[in-house]
């Protein structure tokens, strides 16, 4: 169904942003892969989607933090792949600390990668989806993005503002075929969660399966993580033609969360 279409996903060479990457790319979209690590992992991740799903798939280590570089990524997937139909949000960071301690250079970073980073990427790639008349960006919020949680002053504020952004991109762009929506993730069993439940064990004194369930059941109802395959799935349902007047809508994919 994205035969000819081609996605950008930020964060994606692991986690959420490979989950999605690859839902997107069992559908036929060319991918644009961007994120840090080992180069030979990344290389190897690169060339086994392309094998697996028979797609073009190119890499871009755009550090998000800096807009040149923003833009950059989505001239490079202009250059190389031709153009940019599929923008997914995807890349962020987290920082935990209370508001009186928390250093000023990692609010800065936070909010630079979790939502800077996403207008920058959006502001670069929208006018060429206008001018074809068919867009879909997908900004990767959080259940954070609706409610809060304690020592999680810039990620909150961050995602908050992405849920924003998201709403006015979707304003903007009505009369077109250029839609903007969030994906609001509860807890996902990536990188960045697995360094809070490996902090979680420490301060504890207890194992890392323990640390994962009290860190489940302090929020997440059904007590189980949501995988990056089903936000993947999600991802693709908000790309087809199906989803067309889905436009600045923020879905819960947070085993009931935010129902409490």
């Amino acid at each position: 169904m994205l035969k000819g279409k081609v996605a950008v996903v930020t964060g994606s060479t692991s986690g959420i942003g490979l989950g999605v990457a690859r839902a997107l790319a069992a559908k036929g979209a060319d991918i644009m892969l961007n994120g840090f690590g080992d180069a030979a992992e990344i290389e190897k991740i690169r060339t086994g989607i392309a094998a697996e799903f028979g797609v073009r798939t190119a890499y871009n280590g755009a550090d998000l933090s800096k807009p040149v570089e923003t833009k950059g990524l989505i001239e490079a997937a202009t250059k190389e792949l031709g153009k940019v139909d599929i923008l997914v949000n995807n890349a962020g960071i987290q920082v935990v600390s209370p508001v009186q301690d928390f250093p000023d250079d990692k609010w800065e970073l936070v909010l630079a990668i979790n939502l800077s980073a996403a207008f920058y990427a959006i502001k670069a790639a929208v006018p060429q989806m206008k001018e074809r008349n068919w867009g879909r960006i997908i900004n990767i919020a959080s259940v954070h993005g609706l409610v809060a949680s304690v020592n999680k002053a810039a990620y909150v504020s961050a995602k908050h503002g992405l849920v924003g952004l998201t709403k006015v991109v979707a304003l903007e762009n009505a009369e077109t075929g250029v839609t903007c929506n969030a994906i609001c993730p509860g807890w996902v069993l990536t990188p960045l969660v697995q360094k809070q439940i490996d902090a979680w064990a420490e301060r504890d004194k207890i194992d890392n399966t323990e640390a994962g369930r009290r860190l489940l059941t302090e929020k997440q109802p059904s007590k189980q993580f949501v995988t990056p395959a089903q936000l993947g799935e999600l991802a693709v349902f908000m790309c087809s033609d199906a989803a067309s007047q889905l436009r600045g809508t923020a879905i819960n994919m947070d085993g009931g969360w935010y129902a409490q």
